[in-house]
């Protein structure tokens, strides 16, 4: 484990060189060679250390979409150099790495560590929150639990603040199909439009503004699916919980004219029969499950 831990580290010191002197990612592994010769000489592990930075490296531009998504007030060249190279290691470890040789929390104590020792006073729970975030949104163990703040000695949870959302399953007829709209985000899932709902604004006029925000589509509310609610990040409030209450809408069949978001990279109409192959998240299958009985029985 010592071990892992110091080639995190020289990986991490020659991803910052690299990105804080804007070079290719031929010099990066030039960087890493020279740092693995200099600080690990008789290091064993050099494969795994020459797997992790080839590895951040080439997923560079999916790791940091996804940043950009836990953490959307944060643009990735407002991140701290450091942070933000601690973050593509654990992001990378834990979303494409193999989990039986790092598990997710793994991954994510050891970007944690890594920021106490080479971060700022912020860092460490900046890189906690994005980390688990990610984590939550991936559907792993523990994603409803919001669990008890160790720090507030024993006087009980620490009040999260909660942010209400509307959201849709989107239907239209075309001849005798039904097509359902879905978003690809940049977690690889395809999911259901939605957005936040403002103060004292009526959910299913929220969600109607949201949708046509989102995908251009002019919608018709037809009956409530159910709610779900989830823990997230935000970089100035820290934990917060998201509240989404979701509908069945109707649209016309047009073309769909997806808002340009950080974290959403596709926008599809497709046929309902087709809905359940793709890959959605834990939470979002049973709504779709459920829309498509409500239209099947139409």
């Amino acid at each position: 484990m010592a071990n892992r831990h110091l080639s995190r580290s020289i990986v991490l010191q020659s991803l910052f060189e690299w990105d804080f002197g804007s070079k290719s990612s031929f010099d990066a592994i030039s960087i890493f060679k020279r740092n693995a010769e200099e600080f690990a000489p008789g290091l064993s592990d050099f494969s795994f250390m020459d797997t992790l930075l080839k590895g951040v490296l080439e997923k560079q531009k999916d790791v940091d979409l996804i940043i950009e998504k836990a953490a959307p007030d944060w643009p990735i060249d407002k991140i701290s150099v450091i942070d933000r190279n601690i973050l593509r290691i654990g992001l990378y470890e834990l979303l494409f790495s193999d989990r039986s040789q790092v598990p997710p929390k793994v991954a994510i104590n050891e970007a944690i560590e890594l920021s106490k020792t080479f971060g700022g006073d912020t860092s460490s729970k900046f890189v906690n929150g994005v980390l688990g975030a990610v984590y939550k949104e991936l559907g792993e163990p523990g994603k409803d639990e919001t669990g008890k703040d160790k720090k507030n000695n024993g006087s009980g949870n620490l009040p999260v603040p909660v942010f209400y959302l509307g959201g849709a399953v989107v239907y239209a007829k075309d001849g005798d199909d039904i097509y359902l709209a879905l978003v690809h985000d940049v977690f690889g899932r395809w999911t259901l439009s939605k957005g936040k709902i403002e103060e004292n604004e009526d959910v299913e006029v929220g969600t109607i503004r949201e949708i046509k925000e989102e995908l251009g589509l002019d919608i018709k509310i037809k009956e409530k699916l159910g709610e779900n609610e989830y823990v997230a990040y935000n970089p100035e409030k820290g934990k917060i919980k998201k509240h989404v209450v979701y509908f069945l809408a109707e649209s016309k069949f047009v073309d769909l004219t997806p808002e340009a978001k950080g974290g959403l990279d596709d926008a599809k109409w497709f046929k309902m029969g087709d809905i359940l192959d793709l890959n959605f998240y834990n939470d979002i299958l049973p709504l779709v499950t459920k829309a498509i009985n409500i239209l099947l029985k139409k």
